[in-house]
């Protein structure tokens, strides 16, 4: 690494700190927090009759090629009966993370771990994250188990929440695995090391589309989005590396729809309360409308999530090389998701992109606050004790993990802007073809069709909207700020 292009990663690792300082997040771990940290020995045990041994089943994790953290294991379980159950363990992180411990206080400030290009934030301390609460290879956790009986039609006809001892018998990537799935190599050494490991996966897969297949027939949104991170050579941003879903990665997105939505009317069973995500019911339904029209397809007047899925439906089929920018536009009118609480026998909001009535966020404890909160009144629901969060308490945790997860995304995308202009600086007065994915009082914001680098719109028109496609001249850009400008040449 020459001495020049390593100042330049040094400079982004120093915008990345900066930028979470500017957001009121917090960069560093506290003394409190590494002294509390150092004070914990080994991962949790516990003797309780309440817990099931289930190591012995063919549990396997599957992530990122790069995943450290790993949250949830799965399984396929034949039954006598010939019915296939899914299991999904998730890592009990609460068995280490105590409530109002300076761990958790930590935590609860941040409420979500941060991913910029050159330095990860972690939620909680890596050797909790990466180990001691991680569902590592080879090792016994205590976990969580979200046990679904899933019909021929994808309907979940049973389902149970308890605890039990796991273990993980392969460490696998999503990139492999999906691979092999689709018959594109041959099968990852991971899956043949262990027996009938690859039958019980190919029956994962299987009953993962069912399940995909009843929630798009109730309206759920099958989006296609170009997901683009640099990727370094010599302390230099040398490319941008397209990220791609793909069959094992659809398969675990169900599966945690899937148990997300278990874990919701679970709690609602006990008479809980429970912190639900939802995406409320698009305001900008005439904008996603006018976009359809554009393409000679007309949805109807009200928000519908059913014809919505119809519409991607035909834009996917009709035009598969632009579908990513449809789908980027219509996920920007819908809006974000939140954080809200459910109070048991009310009317739910919903998740109008999952087409999901009782939806929480449980599947991610060692990186995301909420699902931590789930974890606490899950393990209190099964046990019989008191709540441990009154209704206040959780009303005000919802809407601080909603405004810390659009503080966190905000300081990922001015890192990410910062680390692209290395690919745009030389490139000052060029022309580029470009997709408005943003347009309010705040300023109007565009993606480049290629490459796909956000910025911001400097002159927009009274009508750019959302959705539109323009010409776009590169004017100025600010490593520092994460600033990358464009004059509108329409």
């Amino acid at each position: 690494m020459t001495q020049t292009n390593n100042q330049n990663y040094i400079l982004l690792r120093k915008i990345a700190h900066q930028a979470m300082v500017d957001k009121g997040l917090f960069p560093d771990f506290t003394p409190a927090v590494i002294s509390e940290m150092n004070k914990i020995k080994e991962a949790a045990s516990e003797n309780s009759p309440n817990i099931r041994d289930l190591r012995d089943l063919i549990w396997c994790s599957i992530d990122n090629d790069d995943s450290r953290d790993l949250d949830q294991l799965s399984v396929a379980v034949e039954m006598p009966t010939g019915e296939i159950r899914i299991l999904i363990a998730i890592a009990d992180v609460d068995a280490l993370v105590k409530k109002d411990s300076e761990i958790d206080r930590h935590a609860s400030h941040n409420t979500t771990s941060i991913y910029t290009p050159v330095q990860i934030f972690p939620m909680l301390p890596e050797r909790l994250s990466t180990d001691l609460t991680s569902l590592n290879y080879n090792c016994d956790r205590l976990s969580i188990v979200i046990d679904m009986n899933i019909a021929e039609d994808g309907t979940i006809k049973d389902s149970e929440v308890y605890r039990a001892l796991v273990h993980n018998h392969a460490k696998l990537a999503y990139n492999s695995v999906s691979a092999w799935l689709d018959g594109n190599s041959q099968i990852p050494e991971e899956i043949s090391a262990v027996n009938k490991l690859d039958k019980n996966i190919k029956q994962q897969y299987l009953i993962s589309q069912k399940l995909k297949a009843y929630r798009r027939k109730n309206g759920a949104l099958d989006f296609e989005t170009i997901k683009a991170r640099p990727t370094f050579e010599n302390g230099k941003v040398k490319d941008l590396e397209i990220e791609k879903s793909n069959s094992s990665k659809n398969m675990i997105e169900d599966f945690m729809i899937a148990a997300n939505g278990v874990t919701a009317r679970y709690l609602e069973a006990k008479n809980f309360p429970s912190l639900r995500r939802v995406v409320r019911t698009p305001k900008r339904w005439d904008r996603i409308a006018e976009l359809a029209a554009k393409q000679n397809y007309k949805l109807p007047e009200q928000p519908d999530s059913k014809a919505l899925e119809l519409f991607l439906e035909v834009s996917k089929k009709n035009d598969p090389t632009h579908f990513p920018d449809i789908s980027l536009s219509i996920i920007k009118l819908l809006g974000p998701g939140e954080y809200v609480v459910e109070i048991p026998n009310a009317q739910s909001l919903g998740h109008f992109g999952l087409a999901v009535k009782d939806y929480s966020h449980s599947t991610a404890p060692n990186r995301r606050y909420p699902d931590i909160i789930t974890q606490r009144l899950l393990k209190a629901a099964m046990s019989g004790n008191s709540i441990p969060y009154n209704n206040q308490e959780l009303e005000i945790l919802a809407k601080h993990c909603t405004d810390s997860e659009n503080l966190a995304k905000k300081v990922e995308r001015q890192v990410e802007k910062s680390a692209n202009i290395s690919l745009l600086e030389s490139k000052i007065g060029q022309k580029f073809d470009a997709i408005v994915t943003g347009s309010s009082n705040k300023g109007t914001w565009i993606r480049l069709i290629y490459p796909p680098i956000e910025g911001k719109l400097v002159n927009p028109s009274k009508n750019t909207d959302v959705g539109d496609k323009i010409h776009v001249q590169l004017i100025h850009t600010d490593v520092e700020r994460g600033f990358i400008d464009f004059k509108d040449l329409n």
